[in-house]
């Protein structure tokens, strides 16, 4: 249940990935010009050509960058409310990167972009969030951590050929996926020899569409081999329950799954929206150590609001290597209270600053979090599911 006086629960629509915007096209609405250091630009998305409804009360977006130098962080908010001092993601060494984000919809559906420094932005989308009782829309069930897919291994699939797809078949895996799930909560991981374009996952039996799940560049010069890069994705079930993944450049793949969308039923939550709150930042206070290995952190006692019935936390994990090398090898999340499972959230072997956004299980408003690495962490916020 919710607080009173709380937001209203809302159920997930998946779609095929759509591109919203790309500041790298004309000047337009949803093209140029670039988003200069300092400001802000705003982006309706309900006059998007992505088909999105003005009911639409929240977004799941891949968010993207392209720096035209180096960029402290960038920020994505819902129009009309003041920005909040937190980051969607960040390019110090001016990479091209990505980061899925949910965004509730502010002011006439639309969403803030911030940047610190001069950069393009891209907005890819996967689906959008509506009112409980919408038509079609569908309730999110959470799952213990569990990996999917690891190309390295032959599980699931093996290493994906440049400008090739592949198909996983899903409810052949050992995670006990139900035939019922119509999307899929997924944190995706390349690990290639060299770069990575981008990567694109999609319902299979659709079109390969023109959007980008991920980006895996190396920093120049290369220091690090091989190149790992994990970002969080929600995926709509294809023919089969399956889904398709195409690489731009060779690489081997794990995916990981902590949940699925499924009609509305026994167990299924509905997500909360919440104002972006930093629920963990271990810099602070100054002088603090970082993270060695397991910490456990209550979500609920951080402040940044919820109730004891939340059973998953939208979360936006930020890791700050202490040191390089090692870097951080990776980075787990997970229910407090449960083993620690086979996966990973985010890997840093570059040493910079590096997010993903998570939806973490959780049944008693804790989770773990395992550093494989010494590394500072920075948790914020952004809801939470429940019944």
């Amino acid at each position: 249940m919710r607080p009173p006086c709380g937001p209203p629960g809302l159920s997930f629509i998946p779609i095929t990935p759509c591109r919203v915007a790309d500041t790298r096209n004309p000047n337009g609405p949803f093209g140029g010009p670039y988003i200069s250091g300092g400001t802000s630009r705003s982006f309706t998305i309900p006059s998007s050509a992505c088909g999105i409804p003005s009911t639409a009360q929240a977004y799941s977006f891949n968010v993207a960058v392209v720096p035209h130098t180096a960029l402290g962080y960038l920020t994505v908010w819902p129009t009309g409310q003041s920005q909040p001092a937190v980051a969607t993601l960040n390019s110090s060494d001016g990479r091209i990167k990505s980061n899925a984000a949910i965004v509730p919809a502010g002011t006439g559906g639309a969403v803030s972009v911030y940047a610190t420094n001069d950069t393009d932005a891209i907005l890819d989308i996967n689906g959008y969030f509506a009112p409980v009782g919408t038509s079609g829309s569908l309730a999110f069930y959470p799952s213990s951590p569990c990996r999917l897919v690891d190309t390295r291994r032959g599980l699931l699939g093996n290493t994906i050929a440049g400008g090739t797809s592949i198909t996983l078949p899903i409810l052949s895996s050992a995670c006990g996926v139900p035939s019922t799930a119509r999307a899929y909560s997924l944190n995706f991981t390349v690990v290639a020899q060299g770069q990575v374009g981008y990567l694109t996952a999609y319902p299979t039996g659709s079109s390969q569409p023109a959007v980008a799940t991920l980006n895996a560049l190396p920093p120049l010069p290369l220091t690090v081999t091989p190149v790992v890069v994990a970002n969080a994705a929600i995926v709509q079930a294809g023919t089969g329950e399956s889904i398709n993944v195409f690489a731009s450049n060779t690489t081997d793949l794990v995916v990981d799954i902590n949940g699925y969308f499924a009609a509305p039923g026994t167990g299924g939550l509905s997500l909360y929206n919440l104002p972006p709150c930093r629920v963990l930042d271990s810099r602070k206070p100054t002088g603090s150590p970082p993270v060695d290995g397991s910490i456990d952190v209550n979500v609920l006692a951080s402040g940044c609001g919820g109730t004891p019935s939340a059973q998953a936390y939208v979360l936006n994990a930020t890791a700050v290597p202490f040191a390089f090398p090692p870097g951080l090898g990776f980075l787990t999340l997970w229910p407090q209270g449960t083993a620690q499972p086979a996966v990973a959230t985010l890997n840093a072997l570059d040493g910079v600053v590096t997010n993903n956004m998570a939806i973490v299980p959780a049944g008693n408003t804790q989770i773990s979090a395992f550093a494989a690495d010494p590394t500072h962490l920075i948790f914020d916020m952004f809801g939470y599911f429940a019944p």
